[in-house]
């Protein structure tokens, strides 16, 4: 079953060509789909040729055409969610010039290439960090409420006990331009911060990847946090 359809120019010989992403589905309103499967058709020579992903299976599973890899061709973007209580995300990103394909991002790559600690810490903070990348970011949560808090602090301040949460695979990915004179797209890619249990987001790692010529590499890397409502604080 047909999922999703592009058209754009993913060889580089200047004529179109058309993008597909088939699946298997139990019925046409089914979001799920299994054996998800790249299919390109040449514009020119209408020449077919298909592409098995690794992770095939997921809901909503959708198609990008832009240039990451800043040669002036469309490459292939795909994101499949896998659904779950997790919301994490399936992506890959191709390059077909010339009719050759070249994986350009692999989620699982990436997902073990980031990997933080997440540890609670005295007076209402939490530090996610990252030896490997050499990084420490610091979240203030005095916001959660005495409800909240006062089952991991003392009237201190002090934790009562080793507490960790988690930073979570990535959750999303998005195409972004940051050179607004250019068609080149980066990627921005969310992981969530959990604490004490799944439902309990802290915020997001954002991190934004740049090709090098051979590989995405990170130019900026932040965490995200949620706002609060201004009268609270008064």
């Amino acid at each position: 079953m047909l999922l999703g359809m592009r058209k754009g120019d993913v060889t580089g010989d200047g004529i179109a060509d058309y993008v597909y992403l088939y699946g298997r589905k139990n019925g046409e309103t089914e979001v799920f789909a299994d054996q998800i499967t790249l299919v390109i058709q040449d514009g020119r020579s209408k020449r077919i040729s298909s592409i098995n992903l690794q992770n095939n299976a997921g809901y909503n599973a959708q198609l990008f055409l832009g240039d990451f890899s800043n040669d002036n061709i469309l490459d292939i973007l795909v994101s499949i969610e896998t659904g779950g209580s997790g919301g994490y995300g399936i992506f890959y990103i191709y390059s077909y010039r010339n009719n050759i394909p070249m994986l350009l991002f692999d989620v699982e790559i990436y997902n073990k290439s980031y990997r933080f600690k997440v540890n609670y810490e005295d007076f209402y903070k939490v530090t996610v960090g990252s030896p490997s990348l050499d990084l420490l970011f610091t979240l203030d949560i005095s916001y959660k409420g005495y409800d909240y808090l006062s089952e991991l602090y003392d009237e201190n301040g002090k934790l009562k006990q080793p507490v960790q949460g988690e930073v979570l695979a990535a959750t999303a990915l998005y195409p972004i331009v940051t050179n607004g004179k250019g068609i080149n797209y980066d990627l921005l890619v969310l992981q969530r911060i959990i604490g004490t249990s799944n439902a309990d987001t802290l915020g997001y790692v954002e991190n934004l990847l740049t090709w090098n010529g051979t590989q995405f590499i990170s130019t900026s890397l932040a965490t995200e946090i949620f706002g609060t409502k201004l009268s609270s604080t008064y």
